[in-house]
């Protein structure tokens, strides 16, 4: 391994994750959208299904262009890591997301976006809070994918073991 691939923060692995963290928020944003319209939920409880779809076209994407890992020849121990490493994101994400806006709400009300030429409002204040929980998952799924999910650590091995 290269020393500028073995750089917790190297420039082009941050580069490809954050294109693909990207993808990922768009996906997310929009879905979470979609749920509280379709479903008739409530911000909060929009926010972890709406992270879960996004979290599918994430693994695709981080598998084949960040880290490496695209030959690796390990996707199922891969995919089990991301799942355990995106649940614990999916958490950053809500709380970061959630308390700030119940706090704003304490002191001000929601901004509206309405889009033109349409009849759909978009709660800035909403978008805001959760664009907020997605830095914050940002960086946890970041150090977590690059240490430890896309990289052989024997934990995999042995958490089969435990199970069987």
């Amino acid at each position: 391994m290269s020393k500028s691939n073995s750089k917790l923060f190297n420039k082009k692995d941050l580069f490809a994750y954050f294109l693909i963290a990207g993808t990922g928020a768009v996906v997310q944003l929009v879905s979470g959208g979609l749920i509280k319209d379709w479903f008739k939920v409530s911000y909060e409880e929009s926010i972890l299904p709406a992270y879960y779809i996004s979290l599918v076209v994430g693994f695709i994407l981080t598998k084949l262009f960040a880290f490496n890992a695209r030959q690796s020849q390990q996707t199922r121990r891969e995919m089990i890591k991301f799942l355990m490493v995106a649940s614990f994101s999916g958490f950053v994400t809500w709380f970061f997301s959630v308390i700030p806006y119940r706090g704003l709400n304490i002191i001000m009300h929601d901004f509206y976006w309405q889009i033109p030429y349409s009849v759909k409002k978009i709660n800035l204040t909403q978008v805001l809070t959760t664009i907020n929980g997605m830095g914050f998952s940002f960086v946890s799924n970041y150090v977590l994918h690059k240490s430890f999910t896309f990289k052989s650590s024997g934990f995999y091995d042995r958490f089969k073991d435990l199970i069987r």
